[in-house]
C-alpha cells in the first residue's frame, strides 16, 4: 500500500470487505497539511480499527462514548489553545471527529450542536450508512423511508421504516458555520476537494459522506462504489456544499435515473418491489424529487 494512504489509518483493521469508511477516512485525512488529533465516537469505525491491544491509527486518537465525540474534541482543542498560549505547543494542529449516523444524527446530536455553536476549530465527519450497523442494523433517524431493519421489520403490518430520514445538513447549516458539505465515497475527487476546504477553514466545519454498508444493506461486497454512484445519479444523495452560507451543487446527473434503480440494488428495499408496495415506491420518488428541488432552489438553480 502507498505509504501516504496509510499515513493516518494503517492497513490491518477489521472493517468488512466492501466497507466504504476506510476510503473515506484516508481520503479526508490525506488532505491534512498539519498534524491531526482524532476523536472517534463508538461505532463501526471505532470497533474495527481499535481491537485491543492493536490499533490501525498512526495519529493521536481518542475513543469517546457514542454521544460525546464532539464534546471530547472541544476539550482537547481548548487544552491545545491554552498550551499554545503558554508556549508549550508551537505547531499548528487540526482536530477531526469521525462518527457514524447513530452517533451523529441521534445520540451525539446535542454534543455536535454545542461544539458547532461554541465555534471550536475542528472538522466533524459523519460517515452515513443509514442505521446502527455495529449492533445489528437497528433503524436510526438517517435510515431511509421504507427500509427494512431489525427494528422496522417487514410484514403484514409494516413495509419498513415509516418515517422520513432527518435532514442533518439543514440542522448543521442552521448553526451558520463557515463550511459544510455533502459528499459520496464514489466520488473521491469531489470528497478530496471538500476535505481540503473543510480542513482549511477556521472554526467548525462538517462533512456528511455517503457510506454504504454491505452487510446490512444486503449487497455484494464488490458493489459499494456502483451503488454509491447510483445514489447520486438518482438524486437520492445530492452532492453540494454550503460555503459561508452560499449553496453550490457539485454534481448533476447527465441522465437522471429513477430512484428505483438505486433501491433495487439492496436487499433492505426488495420488499418495495411487490405489487402491494408499489405506492410506497411512488412516495419515495416524490420525496427524492421534493428534497432535490429544495436544494436546487437554495443553490439558485430553480
Amino acid at each position: 500500500m502507498n505509504k501516504n494512504l496509510s499515513k493516518h489509518l494503517a492497513p490491518g483493521h477489521s472493517a468488512c470487505a466492501g466497507c466504504a469508511f476506510p476510503s473515506i477516512v484516508r481520503t479526508i485525512l490525506g488532505e491534512a497539511t498539519t498534524p491531526v488529533v482524532i476523536s472517534n465516537a463508538t461505532g463501526c469505525l471505532e470497533v474495527t480499527s481499535t481491537i485491543y491491544p492493536y490499533t490501525a491509527w498512526n495519529v493521536p486518537y481518542i475513543h469517546s462514548a457514542f454521544e460525546n465525540a464532539a464534546a471530547t474534541i472541544s476539550g482537547v482543542e481548548r487544552a491545545y489553545l491554552a498550551m499554545k498560549k503558554k508556549g508549550k505547543i508551537k505547531k499548528k494542529i487540526k482536530f477531526v471527529v469521525f462518527g457514524g449516523d447513530g452517533g451523529t444524527y441521534d445520540i451525539g446530536l446535542q454534543s455536535l450542536s454545542g461544539a458547532l455553536e461554541r465555534g471550536h476549530d475542528f472538522l466533524y465527519v459523519c460517515y452515513d450508512n443509514g442505521g446502527y450497523m455495529n449492533t445489528g442494523n437497528q433503524r436510526s433517524s438517517a435510515t431511509p423511508y421504507g427500509a427494512g431493519t431489525e427494528t422496522t421489520p417487514l410484514g403484514k403490518e409494516s413495509f419498513g421504516k415509516v418515517e422520513t430520514r432527518k435532514s442533518l445538513m439543514e440542522i448543521v447549516a442552521a448553526h451558520r458555520i463557515s463550511y459544510a458539505a455533502q459528499a459520496n465515497v464514489s466520488n473521491l475527487a469531489d470528497l478530496k476537494t471538500k476535505a481540503k476546504k473543510a480542513l482549511s477553514v477556521s472554526g467548525p466545519s462538517f462533512l456528511l459522506v455517503f457510506s454504504p454498508c454491505t452487510n446490512n444493506w444486503k449487497f455484494p461486497t464488490s458493489q459499494y462504489v456502483a451503488i454509491s454512484k447510483l445514489a447520486s445519479e438518482t438524486n437520492f444523495w445530492p452532492l453540494y456544499e454550503i460555503e459561508n452560507g452560499k449553496y453550490k451543487l457539485n454534481f448533476e446527473p447527465k441522465t437522471l435515473k429513477p430512484v428505483a434503480e438505486f433501491l433495487k440494488t439492496q436487499g433492505r428495499f426488495k420488499h418495495l418491489f411487490s405489487e402491494k408496495n408499489k405506492l410506497v415506491l411512488g412516495q419515495i420518488q416524490k420525496k427524492v424529487n421534493s428534497e432535490f428541488a429544495k436544494i436546487a432552489s437554495l443553490c439558485g438553480l430553480l
